[in-house]
């Protein structure tokens, strides 16, 4: 099924989930506990992430058709486009199609942290559109793109990411992901504006739970996203109790998905970090508001 389809035919919301691949030297089999954890919580579709510079790539076409196949769920796999050429590209499609997995999560991709990184020459995909027009003429693909409730953090405006935005969908893409936010008036002010300007498709709000200090600095790192003074005094209340952290930022992200579904969000999609303790708890707490 198409994750298309998923918002127009189910009851929403729709829950959803990422993980990652293991680590080039680690055995895949270490992502299947995890799966099968997500599988108990009964998610619409679970998204398989891209290793920079597309390091994981065969392992995420291997995932998906893991979950889509063995696990019954639907899956979604991101395929990023930066450092990619269109013959490389063409041949992660034809793998996807051949493997059955309709669904895509169109990325640019982070720019390689090699100085020394040769790109394609010509450069095929310089923005996640291209890759997504790419796809469409294709015409078997339900694509998905990012979206940034605070703007992109290379953008000059949230305005101008919003026109970028429109591109996108102009493109082809049928459901937007947010990056991850932890201020729920900043989704409801960029919903607001991107509906105002004309974008109508699914908007699926993605979360990320307060896992560890480190990770949270690396996650703002590469994103525009701000701190509430609700969350900076958790961080400052149990920032040197790891624990107790962790316990706090699940509570964190149970009122915060609580109150979007309480507002009407079409979806909710929890980064888990391949933690499926921590995604067991939160949903949890919230299944009284999901769907029977």
């Amino acid at each position: 099924m198409s994750i298309k389809d998923l918002f127009t035919q189910k009851k929403r919301p729709i829950l959803s989930f990422e993980i990652f691949p293991p680590k080039k030297d680690s055995p895949i089999e270490t992502v299947f506990t995890t799966i099968a954890e997500l599988k108990n919580l009964n998610p619409d579709f679970i998204s398989v992430t891209y290793g920079a510079g597309g390091s994981s790539k065969d392992r995420t076409v291997e995932i998906a058709s893991l979950i889509k196949h063995q696990y019954g769920i639907e899956s979604l796999a991101h395929l990023t486009c930066i450092s990619s050429t269109k013959e490389e590209i063409d041949e992660i499609l034809t793998t996807l199609k051949n493997n059955q997995l309709e669904n895509v999560l169109a990325l640019r991709g982070d720019l390689p942290q090699d100085p020394n990184f040769k790109f394609p020459t010509p450069l095929h995909y310089r923005y996640a559109k291209d890759l997504i027009s790419h796809i469409k003429e294709k015409n078997y693909f339900s694509i998905s793109a990012a979206c940034y409730p605070e703007g992109h953090i290379e953008c000059a405006s949230l305005t101008q990411d919003i026109e970028y935005l429109k591109e996108k969908i102009a493109a082809g893409v049928d459901l937007l992901i947010t990056q991850l936010f932890f201020d729920n008036e900043k989704l409801y002010n960029f919903l607001d504006k991107i509906r105002k300007a004309g974008i109508n498709v699914p908007v699926t709000a993605g979360i990320m739970p307060l896992f560890n200090k480190k990770q949270l600095a690396h996650c703002l790192s590469l994103s525009n996203a701000t701190l509430p003074k609700k969350f900076t005094q958790i961080l400052h209340q149990y920032g040197n109790n790891e624990e107790a952290l962790h316990e706090a930022g699940i509570e964190y992200a149970t009122n915060q998905i609580t109150e979007l579904l309480d507002w009407g969000i079409d979806g909710i999609h929890l980064y888990s970090m391949n933690r499926a303790q921590t995604i067991q708890k939160i949903v949890k707490n919230i299944s009284p508001k999901l769907p029977g």
